[in-house]
């Protein structure tokens, strides 16, 4: 009965979602990669000009040091928000007194809006840092290590939850025997949750280094990507090459398609290379 419904109505679901997704992402993605071929200000104004501004974007030595000071951004990120967001996760799992309140808290910060985030961050961290008479904009690797803290601090919630789900979908007998076999907290953390767990590392891998490598609102409120564009992130390099260079518009979304390709591929091997190493029950 609910076979038939389905192929009854099938249409009724997927259309509006599948028009959707079309109007909402495959026609911008289209003219965004037809408008980095063109110089303009307008989309009504577009001029072909072939590969120009791709040459010129990745001629942009501002380009590729916001390139490289992402690509170290995610890498610290995601090592850091997924091995302490497991870490909390397999602690609250533990029959301990306070676990759902702990829960909470830690998701907590996820809840606040990124603009929010990175003001706060920016009085805390002047705050103390101030005591050296320094700011967080004093240098590209303090603006580094302040949004490693924020971010981490944001995003740590989120993934202890995704994990959590995972470690309760674990299947009890397979430790159980584990235990009986004599395998000690170690061993069946490292032999047997782990692999069991790959599932839930791909995904929370797969969150943290696109939106580590789309980070865009915390980098602007926290540092604006002084002092002299050292702390800026390849997100705010694109936005200001767009919208703070007239003329350069191009250029910007030259730089935007390219942006896509890098995280795409990326994220691409990232999820094969975990996939890989997810073993069943």
């Amino acid at each position: 009965m609910v076979v038939r419904s389905i192929r009854r109505w099938w249409v009724l679901f997927t259309v509006p979602t599948v028009v959707a997704f079309i109007v909402g992402f495959i026609v911008p993605f289209l003219m965004g990669v037809w408008l980095s071929l063109c110089r303009f200000t307008t989309v009504t104004d577009a001029r072909f000009i072939g590969l120009a501004n791709y040459r010129a974007a990745l001629a942009d030595g501002e380009f590729w040091h916001a390139l490289v000071y992402t690509v170290a951004f995610t890498i610290v990120t995601t090592v850091v928000v997924n091995v302490a967001g497991f870490a909390v996760a397999y602690m609250l799992t533990k029959a301990i007194r306070g676990a759902n309140v702990f829960r909470s808290v830690f998701f907590m910060p996820n809840l606040i809006g990124g603009i929010v985030l990175g003001y706060i961050w920016l009085l805390l961290l002047n705050g103390v840092l101030s005591r050296w008479g320094r700011s967080i904009t004093y240098s590209g690797m303090y603006g580094f290590w302040g949004m490693v803290l924020l971010y981490c601090w944001q995003q740590i919630g989120y993934m202890m939850i995704i994990y959590i789900a995972g470690l309760q979908a674990l299947p009890g007998d397979v430790l159980e025997a584990a235990s009986v076999d004599g395998a000690n907290s170690r061993q069946r953390l490292m032999l047997i949750t782990l692999p069991l767990m790959m599932p839930s590392i791909t995904v929370c891998t797969f969150l943290t280094v696109t939106n580590g490598f789309k980070m865009f609102d915390q980098n602007l409120a926290l540092t604006n990507g002084a002092p002299s564009n050292t702390s800026e992130l390849l997100a705010l390099n694109i936005y200001r090459t767009f919208y703070g260079r007239t003329g350069f518009e191009g250029v910007g979304q030259a730089k935007a398609v390219v942006f896509f390709v890098i995280v795409a591929l990326i994220a691409l091997i990232q999820n094969r290379l975990t996939t890989s190493k997810e073993v069943t029950a």
